[in-house]
């Protein structure tokens, strides 16, 4: 079925959590780690704004509905980092986002395929370059998905979890418009399919990395997905279903070269 991408722009609304108790933060506060890997997701929701710039200056902008999603996406993350920016509040953790965005205007999509973008971006032209952002895009997309959820149920709060599962949601939709378009370009290309191939293969890491310290990635992903192969598992098969990826396993890889099966 085709993403309705009018139908997304309808009812992109910010991710609701008026009606969660948060004063149960006060009888009920967060953990140490969990309070750690909110943070990392906080400002990974609030850099997403780097990285739709850096977008705007490559082919996937002059795709109308690429660049019409990439518009409401990027207000979705944001919301999203506000709501969680809420909860860390509540516990003493203030984040800034002007702050943030300072820091980290910088990096970006070049920054994320390091050694491989001097060999292989002179490659990426036309729809070939948007069938690796769109893939790149629903692996990140697939990996927050259960992050979210993972987190919500280790720590099973009564304010936290709902919020989790709720941002989650949203952010199946960003699946959804990115693994449809993906398939397209990937079916369109064989050439597509190669370079996809060897980008994802030799440069996708978790969320995160390139803007986070590596010992940072290491703790929140090993908190996460520590001793959960299964969960790395579903996500490599749901990129495998897209053409010519179909053995893949890019989250394994990724994860076991940060030491966490």
């Amino acid at each position: 079925m085709a993403f309705d991408l009018d139908h997304f722009a309808e009812t992109s609304i910010p991710v609701k959590y008026e009606d969660l108790d948060f004063d149960t933060f006060e009888s009920q506060p967060l953990d140490e780690q969990t309070l750690r890997s909110l943070r990392y997701m906080c400002d990974v929701e609030f850099h997403t704004s780097c990285f739709l710039r850096d977008m705007l200056v490559t082919p996937s902008h002059r795709e109308e509905d690429t660049g019409g999603f990439m518009t409401m996406w990027n207000r979705e993350e944001f919301w999203h980092g506000e709501a969680l920016s809420m909860v860390l509040a509540r516990h003493g953790i203030v984040v800034d986002y002007d702050e943030l965005k300072a820091k980290r205007v910088k990096l970006g999509w070049s920054n994320a395929l390091g050694p491989l973008k001097q060999s292989v971006m002179s490659n990426l032209a036309g729809t070939d370059f948007v069938a690796v952002h769109m893939v790149w895009g629903a692996a990140n997309e697939l990996s927050a998905v259960a992050a979210y959820r993972r987190l919500s149920a280790l720590t099973d709060h009564p304010a936290l979890s709902p919020l989790l599962k709720r941002i989650a949601q949203q952010e199946t939709r960003h699946v959804a418009f990115y693994t449809t378009q993906g398939r397209d370009r990937l079916e369109a290309s064989p050439t597509a399919q190669k370079i996809v191939r060897l980008v994802m293969s030799r440069a996708w890491k978790p969320v995160g990395s390139g803007m986070m310290e590596e010992s940072e990635v290491k703790h929140v992903m090993g908190h996460l997905f520590g001793g959960q192969p299964r969960e790395l598992d579903k996500l490599d098969k749901r990129v495998q279903k897209l053409p010519g990826l179909d053995d893949l396993t890019i989250f394994r890889n990724a994860f076991a070269r940060l030491g966490i099966a």
